[in-house]
């Protein structure tokens, strides 16, 4: 500071012990030190949130810089400003005269400016007779150079924290969706698993997720996740090794024709056939003798049917009701007293509304014989979602019947649009 002593504020504004601190640092200006004003106000742009002023009084001190006679602030060029309150609203976009006093206040507090009053409060300048300035009244930018490296160390560990945020949320989506991608193939490949409680465990880690959040938060979250996709991936590849050594036929020896209608491989659900292809094909060997018998005996075209059903029901794979229940929020409202907690409540949902939307009841029998009553009852909740954009759900629930019995039909896909879509985190699960 010029005059190198202490200076308290005009009127009945109290001197404080930070006012005293700051003053005292402000003496602490090596000799020839000088820095960009404008550099420097960038540097504070960076460092504000360190610094704990607001936005609108670095804008109050950007108009103090315009004053400021130099490029570069140092004391060969003085270190006083002193606009008036009204000069600085111009140049502040028209911001209040109290509004401007009162981030005065804060840049002071702040330790960032230094109130250096004339014997009555106005800012002036006094000068030489040659116009050079003898002395000033106003706010004296000291306080900035002397805390010129301070402030431009605190911009760069925010810019660093920034950047850390930034690389930490990338790695985070990026997660986030190699995720829900292996669980929705999980789901539709009918892989092993409880994957409706992985999905679960999914969901609540990345809602617990706040929108704005710290560095610490994001770095937990990812943990969380990125251990939930190794343990995911480990099991999809357990399950893809046992796949090929069973399917090996060098290895197992096993024969491709096989008089043993009651083969295990037949007995136990295929993973590796697409979702809705039908099962007649792997089970005609069994299913024709024994029709052929029923023919012969000439007593049994009821059985038959019932027969050829049961084997088309096995072609299409039923998902987890919890799945089904976040995919169609809609259905649990027709159930007993208004809820969903079982297959055959999500049953009994579906024949209200099959009533409702008017399908027929031989058109809701026939799905039940060709996809099975739970997938039926699936099928049924998805059309009461998308009711909005379907003419005729009669028609629409034979022509999906038509093509689970050609095997052109799958509920995975359909299922988890809508999943994606009712999702309360839609959008941030990648």
């Amino acid at each position: 500071m010029e005059s190198g002593s202490v200076t308290t504020p005009f009127g009945r504004r109290p001197m404080t012990f930070g006012m005293l601190a700051s003053q005292a640092a402000a003496r602490n200006i090596e000799p020839g030190q000088s820095i960009d004003k404008w550099k420097l106000y960038r540097a504070l742009c960076e460092a504000r949130p360190l610094l704990g002023v607001t936005d609108r009084a670095l804008a109050i001190l950007n108009a103090l810089l315009s004053f400021y006679p130099k490029g570069e602030i140092s004391e060969d060029n003085g270190l006083v400003v002193f606009p008036s309150n009204a000069q600085l609203s111009l140049r502040a976009h028209g911001m209040a005269e109290q509004t401007i006093r009162r981030h005065l206040a804060s840049l002071i507090e702040a330790g960032l400016l230094i109130r250096k009053d004339s014997p009555n409060g106005k800012r002036y300048a006094r000068k030489e007779q040659g116009g050079e300035l003898r002395e000033a009244f106003g706010f004296s930018l000291a306080p900035l150079l002397a805390r010129a490296e301070e402030i431009e160390r605190l911009a760069a560990e925010v810019v660093a924290e920034r950047l850390h945020l930034q690389r930490l949320r990338e790695r985070l989506t990026l997660c986030r969706r190699d995720v829900a991608k292996l669980i929705e193939m999980a789901l539709e490949e009918g892989a092993a698993g409880d994957w409706s409680a992985i999905h679960l465990h999914f969901r609540n880690a990345v809602e617990r997720l706040p929108r704005s959040a710290s560095v610490e938060q994001v770095a937990a979250t990812l943990d969380e996740l990125e251990l939930l996709r190794e343990e995911i991936v480990n099991q999809l590849e357990m399950q893809v090794k046992t796949r090929n050594q069973g399917g090996n036929a060098q290895r197992t020896e096993r024969h491709i024709q096989n008089s043993n209608s009651q083969c295990t491989s037949e007995l136990e659900p295929s993973f590796e056939t697409k979702q809705g292809a039908r099962s007649d094909d792997r089970s005609a060997g069994r299913a024709e003798p024994i029709a052929q018998i029923h023919i012969d005996e000439r007593k049994n075209e009821h059985v038959s049917r019932a027969h050829a059903a049961s084997a088309t029901n096995g072609g299409l794979k039923s998902f987890p009701l919890g799945l089904v229940l976040q995919a169609c929020p809609e259905i649990a409202a027709y159930g007993p007293q208004g809820s969903v907690g079982t297959w055959r409540d999500l049953m009994a949902a579906a024949v209200v509304v099959r009533s409702m939307l008017g399908v027929s009841p031989s058109a809701y029998e026939e799905a039940c014989e060709i996809m099975g009553p739970e997938n039926a009852a699936t099928v049924m909740a998805c059309v009461l979602e998308r009711a909005g954009h379907i003419n005729s759900a009669g028609g629409y629930l034979r022509d999906l019947t038509r093509r689970a019995e050609k095997g052109e039909f799958a509920i995975g896909p359909m299922l988890m649009a809508l999943a994606r879509a009712n999702s309360p985190i839609r959008g941030k699960t990648g």
